[in-house]
């Protein structure tokens, strides 16, 4: 007995029996694939580069050293940690900190990384480089500090929200100075 399918049944049917046909089709036609050879590079030859990096557990230390230093003076603030490509790793923001501290957090942590100097002094380039502050996502206030291992910058610290940048900068300090106990 035939049976004869009719509207949306059929086409249904008509699909599915396509697509088992096509993908049929197709892994009959096809030989079957070799696994693709492992590409090494030799790292003796100077083709690549070792970097370091901050774990996350390290980060969080700093951004907590950081936030304890500003709650021993009362200051509400922000803290953020980021790499040594400038992705943030941890931000925390401190009770009754201000909205715009975290923004500029993040902000003075990617420029101190950036330049591998605290903000503070870069703030001081501004004289001689006016155009420096309009490099997106940088901030030229006090409160940023770089992180470094054998000389070279790995993450970098912001802290916003204190009424004053040196404060912010001393309170990022703390948070690297943790990182060497």
């Amino acid at each position: 007995m035939k049976k004869i399918l009719f509207g949306a049944t059929a086409t249904a049917a008509a699909v599915i029996a396509a697509g088992t046909f096509g993908v049929v089709s197709a892994n009959a036609s096809s030989p079957a694939a070799a696994p693709a050879a492992a590409v090494r590079a030799d790292a003796s030859n100077g083709s690549l580069q070792q970097s370091t990096h901050l774990t996350i557990e390290a980060a969080t230390k700093a951004a907590q050293a950081a936030l304890k230093a500003a709650e021993k003076e009362n200051q509400r603030v922000s803290v953020a940690v980021v790499d040594r490509n400038g992705t943030t790793i941890v931000t925390l923001r401190g009770d009754g900190a201000g909205p715009q501290s975290y923004e500029s957090a993040v902000k003075k942590a990617y420029t101190a990384v950036s330049w591998n100097a605290p903000t503070s002094e870069l703030a001081k380039r501004l004289t001689n480089a006016p155009t420096l502050k309009d490099i997106p996502n940088t901030l030229f206030l006090a409160g940023g500090a770089p992180v470094t291992a054998k000389g070279a910058p790995v993450a970098g610290i912001g802290v916003a929200g204190a009424p004053s940048g040196d404060l912010d900068e001393k309170f990022a300090q703390a948070g690297v100075a943790s990182l060497g106990r």
